[in-house]
This record gives C-alpha cells, sequence and structure tokens, in this order.
C-alpha cells in the first residue's frame, strides 16, 4: 500500500473479507467544524457524528469478476444488460426523454428532486403527469414526488403551488412529501430566512422514475435544467428490481417527510416523529432504521438471487448472464447513514498507479478527507470544475453573488497545494466554459492502467464537498461495466464535458475574473461548509 498510514485511517474496516486486507481502521470521531454563515447559523447545531454500523457478511456466490464487486456486500447489487443502459447528454434530451417516459407510464411516476420550477417548461412537465392521470383510469397511475420542504416553499409561487392541482384533483393517486432537515428546528428555524435556511440541511437527491425505467441525475426539475443547464443523466431501462428499490427509497424517505395536502397545509404521518417539532435523537433513529430496511432487503434479496442462480444450471444457462453491475449509495449523514461516503473514500484510496480518475464537479469545494485522498494516493486525478461565468451563482445578487469568487478562493488554494506538494504531473486541474451556460455536472469516471475507456462511472447527486457529506440527503450509482460499446458511451461523455475546458495554471487566477476580495478570503473558510 502506497498511500500513507494517516490517510488509511480515514477508512472504516466494513467487516469484509473482501475488504479487511485492504482497509485500516477509520477514526470516527473526527468532528466537522461548525462555521458561520451570517447571523441565521450563527446557532446551527453541529452535524451529528455518525455511527456506520459494520454491514454482515455478502453472499458467497459469482456476481462478476471484477475489482470493484466488493461494493455488493454494502449495498444491493443489480446485474444487469449494457443494452438497458442509456447516457443522455443535454438537458433538452433530459427534458424531452423525462416528457416521453411520463406519456408512456402505466403504474408509478416516482421523482425526487430540490425542488420543482415555477417556469413554462416545469408547467408543461406537471400537465404531462395530469394528463397520464387522466389517461390511465381511476387507481392504474401513482404519482409520488419528493422535495426538499424549505426550496419548495420559497416564495409565494414555489414547488407546492405548482403541485396543489394535480393533488386537488387526484388526492388518492398523487403524493407529495416534503423533506424537512431535523437540524432546522428551534430558535434557529425561527431566525432564518428564505435561502439562507436552506444552507442547514436538505433533500438533495435527483431520481426519476417510471415504471421500471429510472433516470439517475444530479439535476433539479426546473427550466435551465432543460435548456442551459449541464448536468449529467444516464436512463436505466427494463430493470424493475432495480427500479422497486428506488422507488422504496423515495417513499421511505417520503415516509419520514412532511406530506402536503389539497389546502396547503402540511402533516406528519401517523405514528411518525415530527422532524423539527419532535425529539430530534427518536426522528433521526426511526429515519435511518426506515431507509436502512429498504436497503438491507434489497441487498438480501438480491443475495438470495444471486444464489439461486448459481446454484440452477438451468437458469443459468437460459438467462444471459450480466455484463453491467449497479450500485446504490447513499448517503444521509443527518441519520447516520453514509455509505456513498465509505465506498468513495475506499475508491480514491483504492485507485492503482496508472489508474486515470476524472472527476468533476460543479462547485468544487471538496472535503479535507477526499483533498487528502487525492494529494496522498498513487492515481493520476483529472479535475473538472465550473469556471466563475458559469458557476450557478454568478450574477446573482446580494451575498449570493459572492460565491462564485469564494470558489475561485478554495479552487487557489487547491492548487497552491497542489503545486507545494509537486503534484502538478499527477493532479491537474481544469475549468469549464460555455457562453450563455451553467455547469451542475459532478460524477467520477474511473480508467483502469493502461486503458483508454473507463470501467466505472459514479453519477447522481453529490458534489464530493462538505454538505454532500455532512448535510443533505445525496445518492448516487457506482456502474461498473465490462461491455466495450457501453465504455466507450461514457468516455464520449467524459469527452464532451472536457472538451469545453481548459487547464488551470498559474496565469488563470492572474485574470480579473479571479481577483478575490480580501472580505472573501476572511469569510470563505467560516461559511464554505454551508454551499
Amino acid at each position: 500500500m502506497a498511500a500513507p498510514a494517516v490517510l488509511w485511517r480515514r477508512l472504516r474496516g466494513p467487516g469484509l473479507l473482501a475488504l479487511l486486507a485492504r482497509l485500516c481502521d477509520r477514526n470516527r470521531d473526527r468532528r466537522g467544524r461548525t462555521p458561520l454563515f451570517l447571523l441565521a447559523p450563527l446557532i446551527a447545531p453541529a452535524a451529528p457524528p455518525a455511527t456506520t454500523q459494520r454491514p454482515p457478511l455478502g453472499c458467497v456466490c459469482p456476481r462478476g469478476a471484477h475489482r470493484f464487486e466488493w461494493v455488493g456486500n454494502l449495498v444491493p447489487e443489480f446485474g444487469i444488460s449494457s443494452s438497458s443502459v442509456k447516457i443522455l447528454s443535454s438537458p433538452a434530451e433530459f427534458y424531452q426523454v423525462m416528457k416521453d417516459q411520463v406519456k408512456t407510464a402505466k403504474n408509478r411516476i416516482t421523482m425526487a428532486s430540490l425542488y420543482l420550477g415555477t417556469g413554462v417548461l416545469e408547467k408543461e412537465l406537471v400537465d404531462c403527469i395530469e394528463e397520464a392521470l387522466h389517461r390511465t383510469g381511476q387507481t392504474d397511475l401513482q404519482v409520488s414526488i419528493l422535495l426538499d420542504y424549505t426550496r419548495g416553499s420559497r416564495g409565494n409561487k414555489n414547488s407546492r403551488t405548482m403541485l396543489l392541482p394535480l393533488l386537488r384533483r387526484y388526492p388518492d393517486r398523487v403524493r407529495v412529501s416534503l423533506f424537512h432537515t431535523p437540524n432546522l428546528r428551534g430558535l434557529l428555524r425561527w431566525l432564518a430566512p428564505e435561502r439562507f435556511n436552506e444552507t442547514i440541511g436538505l433533500q438533495h437527491m435527483k431520481i426519476y422514475l417510471f415504471d421500471d425505467n429510472v433516470i439517475l441525475s444530479g439535476a433539479n426539475l426546473s427550466d435551465s435544467y432543460f435548456t442551459n443547464r449541464q448536468d449529467r443523466y444516464i436512463l436505466l431501462q427494463g430493470c424493475s428490481d432495480m427500479a422497486d428499490f428506488f422507488n422504496e427509497l423515495v417513499h421511505a424517505v417520503g415516509d419520514v417527510s412532511l406530506q402536503l395536502e389539497p389546502d396547503d397545509t402540511i402533516h406528519i404521518e401517523e405514528g411518525m416523529e415530527h422532524p423539527y417539532e419532535g425529539d430530534k435523537a427518536k426522528y433521526c433513529e426511526a429515519a435511518k432504521k426506515r431507509i436502512m430496511q429498504v436497503i438491507e432487503t434489497a441487498r438480501h434479496k438480491q443475495c438470495e438471487l444471486h444464489s439461486a442462480s448459481f446454484q440452477s444450471k438451468e437458469t443459468a444457462l437460459s438467462v444471459e448472464p450480466p455484463d453491467t453491475w449497479v450500485y446504490p449509495l447513499i448517503q444521509m449523514k443527518p441519520f447516520g447513514i453514509q455509505i456513498d461516503e465509505l465506498v468513495t473514500e475506499t475508491l480514491l484510496t483504492e485507485a492503482e498507479r496508472g489508474d486515470q480518475l476524472h472527476l468533476t464537479t460543479g462547485y468544487f469545494n471538496l472535503t479535507q478527507s477526499y483533498m487528502d485522498l487525492v494529494l496522498g494516493t498513487r492515481a493520476n486525478y483529472n479535475i473538472l470544475l465550473a469556471s466563475p461565468e458559469v458557476n450557478g451563482f454568478f450574477g446573482a445578487k446580494g451575498i449570493a453573488g459572492a460565491i462564485p469568487v469564494a470558489y475561485v478562493h478554495i479552487e487557489r488554494q487547491f492548487y497552491d497545494e497542489v503545486c507545494k506538494q509537486r503534484q502538478q504531473q499527477r493532479v491537474q486541474l481544469r475549468e469549464y466554459f460555455r457562453d450563455h451556460w451553467t455547469f451542475h455536472a459532478k460524477g467520477l469516471w474511473l480508467y483502469p492502467a493502461g486503458k483508454d475507456i473507463p470501467c466505472l462511472t459514479l453519477i447522481g447527486s453529490p458534489n464530493f464537498g462538505y454538505r454532500s457529506v455532512h448535510r443533505d440527503l445525496e445518492t448516487q450509482i457506482a456502474l461498473v461495466t465490462e461491455n466495450q460499446d457501453l465504455q466507450q458511451q461514457l468516455h464520449q461523455e467524459q469527452q464532451r464535458l472536457y472538451e469545453r475546458s481548459n487547464e488551470v495554471t498559474p496565469t488563470t487566477f492572474q485574470d480579473s475574473s479571479r481577483h478575490v476580495t480580501f472580505w472573501v478570503k476572511l469569510v470563505t473558510p467560516l461559511i464554505k461548509n454551508f454551499f
């Protein structure tokens, strides 16, 4: 092992035979700082220490001879055909595919997003859902939508008002759940104004499910994400077990969320602790139990299916073996669930000399752990981030308008550290730019040593920053494939994004757009964990 011992201690061994030889004990007593964010978060609670349960041993059956099969001991492993996977490339394609999926859905439409916008395109999408409900008769099609409470309630015209007509017309077939972080409560909830209350914690998952088809993305349901805000999108078609899992996951989070009523009031499900009025510890424990039940039930089911397939030669001969594997990675630190963090850190740690990792995020603000692993391990990294002009906060009014400059400051600090450690040849940064567009893509592609196409990608909602790890509810998938055609598609996706970028060099920060004022340098360390 080439990684320094101090880095190895960042990973907690999951108690699995597949990992014991590879991981050292991880110190989980580290506490995230509790910085300030103007007035409201002065009394923000620290992120609670999460207690990661050691997962049980996985089933003993072949699941594909790839180097990442250990992930299946932590989460369900869905073996599929590469022909079921479609990479979407643009906001317009994402929007059109989603509308097409809504129009053909017969049994279920399940959506999880940060918010639903209030423009013409969003109204058209809601109209498509209403038409689908009308077309499918009295009880066939069920619609479940999960959004964040604070973001979805912002302003007089908001996500709630957009969905109320559906609720009023189809109260027995439409469910709208609004997740409220348990960390926003008491005096803090009373003091924090709109927008600022969103810094404490959000529902950030992006899951769009139609019958047995699932779209995983980082994109929200808003007009810019349908037009000129670049993200990543993957469509998994005809994958019933996987669709069932994500449907159950969204419903589980919905069960511990506030329920929107046709008269625009809210209530909590019967028997559930209130997220901000009830006992916080009891609420978090109940939420963790409900969500982990979904993960463990699906994991055991897939394990049993693998075992049955292995033991039945007749089944093995009649069913084409999978060439692609999908692992759902969940991160909900407020509830003590940190699977995505564990898997991501393990992937970064175990990346071998010669491996090439392309990592992208619209908000470059890596956790200290991720930064240490990037700088302290042997693989090569090519990190794509947003130039200030394509940052989603560029041109915003008030304090928010300084956020792109704060990201420049964070980028400069990281780049200086790369240079200080003489890692410029191994760790490179690139800035994405596209005129009149913004950049919101996030994820990772892993190219094994000596290969020019990737075998693994991470795609979903996490940004690899403090918020994603400690504050928000996140999900992404690790997709591993042995199919060269799909590997080529993933490579082309990565190339399309990186071809619109420029390498970061010392001269990058000499441009006037990269000037960071003294007050931004002063405040950034205090607020960086809130955006």
